[in-house]
């Protein structure tokens, strides 16, 4: 009676970890679906008219944040490195 019970509860644990696992893929995939940019014939066309597609995207990148960003990363101090480390 007991093994019987470990296997069923073990069944319904593989049940439930393949349905969780299955939910999961689903919602990864909607949420990428939703933020992948899609390019239909009226858009090929555009560029091929204009050379450039315009969407009503906003900009995913901030420029003058990346700037701000880098001109710190180079402005940073860097410290020798301790002796007794390296070569020598």
């Amino acid at each position: 009676m007991l093994a019987f019970m470990l296997a069923l509860l073990s069944a319904f644990l593989v049940g439930l970890m393949v349905a969780s696992g299955i939910h999961l893929r689903v919602r990864i995939r909607r949420r990428l679906a939703r933020t992948r940019p899609i390019v239909d014939d009226d858009a090929i066309r555009a560029i091929i008219e204009r050379g450039v597609l315009t969407t009503d995207d906003e900009d995913p990148l901030d420029y003058d944040e990346i700037d701000e960003e880098e001109r710190r990363f180079w402005s940073e101090r860097w410290d020798d490195p301790d002796e007794g480390y390296g070569p020598g």
